[in-house]
């Protein structure tokens, strides 16, 4: 018999305790969040007129086995009707641009967009894809998302696409983070076939590293059908809050599983059954800790004992992002699709923007025609231009989300609606070696034998499907215990 605590109420706790719900080893589980919410970053805000505002991810791609798992759960959770597919063929999906030189470019697509010269490029695509394949392979053991492009693709790629792709997806800088951790696919497709063409053209092997973790996970009725239709993300009518919600329904219908918001962790203590979690008001006696927790987070609570685990956890860092949404009367895009990233040459501070109205109409004000954007800013450049001694007020984060809008789309008009956001710490950043810091951190559990797993974010990839699917490996691990 077994009560497990979970640390943290984000997508990473709540998909933890309810793989835990799915052991019949497990007899109690105890989710402690901090929070007075569920959901961490999941988060979306519902207008009485009907329209939705997501303030954290918004689509979630289908793809591979991690898309699949969540995919599962979904319709486990009775989510089914409530999706919003954009199939492949969407303009959404179509069509992304860059915002290089003061001007948007369409980034290129299909055989034709290889073969000719698209600004912002100054050759064509496909001369970079077919020379990189007689490129040598590196014996490095990581190195960094700009350099391994440059190495194999050419600076021009790295600097453009692969600088504002890395600001897109980590608000990070391409220079810092890991090739291995950020895009494994293509480390180990380097790895095992020499190239990273030919190892993306040979990785739907179940089992092949290049084909990312779980390749087996068997679809369920839903991923089956988002492959059917070619999906290339999806939502939820009532925004992807709907998913934490509805994980907290279950789980307090479970009748195993204890649900404590407004209880943060001050401590962690290692005890005869386990540990002993010592709170504001109180303690919880729990024979094994599965921390969904940010990583630095969890290193506070630590005791002194775990002094190396604390070192390692605390070495990885976060970036604070400001996410503006902003809401505009008529049709006000010079331009459609998914949206458009900005490289840190062109704009540090500035992310991208994300046309949240051309992937997801049906999150509009139902009566009358609007169109919803989204401005990220900050990332790893907010400390330095947004932050420190002097930091922006929500005011002056507003105006220059509100700027943005005008100079890159060419809007004159006012927002008829704002809400400024500001995540702090919420993106972590997996730097060079990050690996080996996972794996150093998880050898030193198991050497010590602390009843202990590390999920979240902060470890093994920071999309919602990665969590959700770092979630299901600790649970599952810990069931066969």
């Amino acid at each position: 018999m077994r009560t497990v605590a979970v640390l943290g109420g984000g997508i990473g706790g709540l998909a933890a305790s309810y793989y835990l719900c799915q052991s019949q080893q497990v007899t109690k589980v105890v989710v402690l969040e901090a929070s007075s919410r569920w959901g961490g970053w999941l988060w979306s805000t519902r207008r009485p007129d009907g329209a939705v505002f997501e303030h954290g991810p918004r689509g979630i791609r289908p793809a591979g086995a991690v898309g699949r798992n969540t995919l599962n759960m979904v319709e486990d959770l009775g989510l089914g009707e409530e999706l919003l597919p954009v199939p492949s063929s969407h303009v959404a999906s179509q069509n992304r641009y860059l915002y290089v030189n003061q001007q948007l470019h369409k980034m290129p697509t299909g055989i034709t967009g290889l073969l000719r010269t698209v600004p912002p490029f100054t050759r064509p695509l496909l001369f970079s894809i077919a020379s990189e394949i007689l490129v040598k392979k590196s014996e490095n053991p990581d190195e960094s998302v700009h350099s391994f492009v440059s190495r194999r693709f050419g600076k021009e790629l790295a600097d453009m696409a692969v600088d504002s792709l890395c600001r897109g997806v980590f608000a990070g800088d391409s220079r810092k983070l890991s090739v291995r951790s950020c895009f494994p696919p293509l480390f180990w497709a380097e790895q095992l076939r020499g190239s990273v063409v030919l190892g993306m053209l040979s990785s739907s092997a179940a089992g092949d590293p290049a084909a990312g973790p779980g390749a087996a996970v068997a679809p369920g009725p839903l991923a089956q059908r988002a492959v059917r239709e070619s999906w290339a993300q999806w939502s939820l009518k009532r925004g992807v809050q709907s998913l934490p919600e509805s994980l907290t329904e279950y789980l307090r219908g479970s009748g195993r599983v204890q649900l404590h918001t407004d209880a943060a962790v001050k401590q962690i203590q290692p005890s005869a059954s386990g540990w002993t979690v010592h709170l504001e008001d109180g303690v919880v006696s729990a024979d094994h800790v599965i921390s969904a927790l940010p990583a630095r987070a969890l290193a506070s609570a630590l005791p002194s004992s775990c002094q190396p685990l604390v070192q390692q956890l605390q070495d990885i860092a976060s970036v604070t992002v400001a996410v503006v949404n902003l809401e505009y009367e008529g049709s006000i895009l010079p331009v459609q699709g998914f949206g458009h990233l900005v490289p840190s040459s062109e704009d540090q501070a500035l992310l991208g923007v994300v046309y949240d109205s051309v992937p997801f109409p049906q999150h509009n004000r139902p009566d009358g025609l609007t169109t919803r954007v989204t401005v990220m800013m900050g990332g790893a450049w907010f400390h330095q231009l947004l932050g420190g001694a002097h930091p922006a007020s929500q005011e002056q984060l507003l105006s220059r989300a509100v700027e943005a809008v005008r100079r890159h789309l060419g809007v004159t008009a006012e927002p008829s609606w704002s809400r400024v956001c500001l995540h702090r710490d919420c993106i972590p950043q997996y730097f060079l070696g990050h690996f080996g810091k996972v794996e150093s951190m998880r050898h030193f559990i198991r050497t010590h034998e602390l009843r202990l797993s590390l999920t979240g974010s902060s470890y093994d990839g920071v999309s919602v499907n990665d969590v959700v699917f770092s979630a299901r490996t600790a649970a599952r691990l810990l069931g066969t215990t």
